[in-house]
């Protein structure tokens, strides 16, 4: 097969994709911007709905907010307590999240130096809620979540097939050049090629983290497997008949000692008598802002079942532990959020050039066309 026709066969790839997705992956794409700054808004509108807390001398110890949560909340209630974050800044407040039977989660937000709870919130009534839920599963549930992984894995697909279709692998300058004061043809034309040569990596590494969290049960085997990675096994805490379950500021204790330089970012509670207690540090030189770092402890005994030390995991752990990173462009901090955003715009510039690209070309190809060109010249 000569060169031509494969370059025939990647063209007709990549148009045909791009026609099939490219709806699809202009919402994925504007939320995906919107959600680049997700932590930071949330963080604004907090403090906006609920109140600015003035910082004090001593907050209040993280069992004693459990023990307000847990007395709005009983455990028999219709919802239950599985994770809490930790305030970020002296004026953030603690963040309890908590699930219910019918999949629904709330946020109670408590003051860390009253104990005052300040506000609630269910979660996916939010406006950073329901863009998330959009951007990961279009609002349809599993359904949706299915259809946005396929969409992720072809959005890599074109990412390919633009790289092999991109004119600067003939001359390098011209494939990065714009003639803004050529046919307008020509100047869309520019744009396209432009457009995905800045963004094709990014895109790549966003559309296949995405597939990658979307089919997560058949990924992550896989790349345990490609990265020659044993997956850790699941601690698993031993019931103590009679014994209640050790107080949660003496876990704490222990898993300070055990990660010394790390920072307790939040807390998952066990939901099963043989879960185990896992809290989730952050240790100075990780850049993921609620940490990679786990201390696993047995909530019976406090002993300490398994540690997850970001720096020291095996090649699989990292490389799964990178998407957060790679998917939300936090890996160069705020300049590359920011161009993040951008990559984000970028389904909706190339769908469009593409979109005008076949216009021209299939006039030209019509009876018209060649008439208007033959009487053109």
């Amino acid at each position: 097969m000569n060169r031509k026709k494969v370059r025939n066969i990647v063209f007709y790839l990549d148009r045909s994709i791009g026609f099939c997705v490219g709806l699809l992956l202009i919402v994925v794409g504007l939320t995906g911007s919107l959600l680049v700054f997700e932590q930071d808004f949330d963080h604004f509108m907090i403090s906006q709905q609920y109140g600015h807390i003035t910082p004090q001398q001593v907050q209040l110890s993280p069992e004693s907010v459990v023990n307000t949560i847990e007395a709005k909340y009983p455990a028999r209630g219709d919802f239950h307590l599985f994770r809490i974050y930790l305030p970020d800044n002296p004026s953030s407040p603690y963040v309890g999240q908590l699930s219910s039977t019918d999949v629904q989660r709330k946020e109670v937000f408590i003051n860390p130096y009253t104990g005052k709870i300040i506000g609630e919130r269910i979660t996916d009534k939010t406006l950073i809620g329901l863009t998330l839920s959009l951007h990961y599963s279009l609002m349809a549930g599993e359904t949706g979540t299915v259809i946005v992984g396929i969409a992720a894995f072809l959005m890599c697909i074109l990412t390919i097939t633009g790289l092999v279709l991109w004119p600067g692998w003939r001359k390098l300058i011209a494939g990065f050049k714009i003639k803004l004061d050529a046919h307008p043809k020509r100047v869309n034309f520019d744009i396209h090629k432009v457009a995905g040569i800045i963004t094709v990596f990014f895109l790549f590494f966003t559309g296949f983290t995405g597939f990658c969290w979307n089919f997560y049960d058949l990924t992550e085997p896989i790349i345990y497997a490609v990265t020659f990675t044993q997956k850790p096994s699941e601690p698993v805490s031993k019931p103590i008949p009679s014994k209640s379950t050790l107080g949660l500021t003496e876990q704490l204790k222990i898993a300070d000692a055990t990660l010394p330089s790390g920072v307790t970012k939040s807390i998952y509670f066990p939901s099963k008598p043989e879960d185990a207690l896992q809290i989730r540090m952050k240790l100075p030189q990780e850049n993921v802002e609620y940490g990679n770092s786990n201390v696993y402890l047995d909530q019976y005994t406090g002993k300490v079942l398994r540690v997850d030390n970001a720096l020291k995991m095996p090649l699989g752990d990292r490389v799964l532990n990178s998407f957060v990173l790679l998917h939300y462009g936090t890996f160069g901090g705020l300049p590359t959020r920011i161009l993040y955003v951008f990559v984000g715009l970028a389904p909706l510039i190339l769908f469009i050039t593409g979109l005008v690209m076949w216009r021209d070309r299939y006039r030209t190809k019509s009876p018209t066309g060649f008439i208007k060109r033959f009487v053109l010249k």
